[in-house]
């Protein structure tokens, strides 16, 4: 016979608020641009985007 898993309750405690997820990712996810070179290209990118906007 095969065992389902129970559907686990979370209550508000078990989860993370967004902002707080969003600060344990940024540095890593900053720390990753600047090492493969994104940084450069977002900086394009938002410069040709200001260029497409008039400004």
């Amino acid at each position: 016979m095969a065992r389902t898993a129970l559907p686990r309750e979370t209550s508000r405690a078990d989860r993370r608020h967004p902002l707080v997820a969003a600060a344990m990712v940024l540095p890593f996810a900053l720390a990753l641009a600047v090492v493969i070179g994104g940084v450069e290209a977002v900086m394009t990118q938002a410069s040709s985007v200001a260029g497409m906007l008039g400004r």
